[in-house]
């Protein structure tokens, strides 16, 4: 009978074990629907911050408030220029781009 804390591994390790070493394709499919998924995550947390329902925020950007929905659930990629709209215009925020290398 094994005693203590069961083995666990980082979320470095997991994802070289289930989705290969960074720079793997299976591994750049997984970290790029991460950063998808970041995004629609922050906007819909911005959009309940600011108190605003999907339909506000698609009035507002001129956008429909099926297309926030399916941003914010994952569904749908969003182009660069929407998204600032939508952080802009929408939200009355700023964007902000980094590039690292």
């Amino acid at each position: 009978m094994k005693t203590g804390k069961p083995d666990t591994i980082s979320l470095e390790q997991f994802k070289d074990k289930h989705y290969g070493k960074a720079g793997t394709e299976k591994r750049m499919v997984l970290e790029a629907g991460y950063e998808n998924f970041k995004i629609g995550a922050l906007i819909h947390e911005a959009r309940l911050e600011k108190g605003l329902t999907q339909q506000q925020l698609a009035d507002k950007t001129g956008t429909t408030k099926s297309y926030i929905s399916k941003i914010e659930n994952n569904i749908k990629e969003v182009r660069f220029s929407t998204l600032q709209k939508i952080v802009e215009i929408g939200l009355g925020g700023h964007l902000e781009l980094s590039i690292k290398l």
